[in-house]
């Protein structure tokens, strides 16, 4: 029988909190159980497995993540709106990193659980919006997501492992990156013939 009170939403956040602590790979449903006061068998009740519990914590945290990339770039556009969706990409991952890495990491998400959350799905029209000021259209928009995606994680990650040991600031380096990529997304170059797909 289920433990009063506990529900598959406390389970995820309590696992998502530990994840931002310890790291996601880190957690284990024994130390989601003590975390909450309970026995590692009363999770089974709300959560399926670990897998589980992890997809649940990269649905939560995709809809985190976007909730503050639309309020941050709500009614901007061009370079402003590029800047503000970066920053807040940013500033998430600062702030949670374990929840972060969980929509970074490919994890087995449950089919009806990921078509109810809106999180993903948001995700990609308001990168593609943004995109759209810049005149993108397909299959350059594809490409273009696909580069900020790989910039801003890759800067992220590299900055979470400690890897800019220059004594730049990494903020400056940020800065300049963005200054870089409204550069060239105002500038793209050209699909070659042949290049649809």
């Amino acid at each position: 029988m289920a433990r009063a009170g506990l529900t598959a939403e406390r389970v995820t956040i309590a696992g998502a909190e530990l994840a931002d602590e310890v790291g996601l790979d880190r957690v284990t449903m024994s130390q989601v159980a003590r975390r909450l006061g309970v026995k590692d068998a009363s999770l089974y009740s709300h959560v399926r497995s670990l897998e589980d519990l992890r997809g649940r914590i990269a649905l939560l945290a995709a809809d985190e993540k976007t909730i503050r990339i639309a309020e941050a770039t709500a009614g901007r556009s061009g370079k402003d709106a590029l800047i503000a969706f970066a920053d807040a990409w940013r500033e998430y991952a600062h702030q949670h990193p374990g929840r972060y890495m969980a929509t970074q990491t490919p994890i087995q998400i449950d089919p009806e659980l990921a078509a109810d959350a809106p999180g993903p799905r948001r995700a990609v029209e308001l990168t593609y919006g943004m995109l759209r000021a810049y005149g993108l259209a397909e299959p350059d928009l594809t490409d273009a997501v696909r580069l900020l995606r790989s910039t801003f994680h890759g800067f992220v990650a590299l900055e979470a492992a400690g890897g800019f040991a220059h004594a730049r600031s990494p903020q400056h380096s940020w800065v300049r990156a963005l200054d870089a990529l409204h550069a060239l997304l105002e500038h793209w170059p050209p699909s070659r013939e042949g290049d649809s797909s």
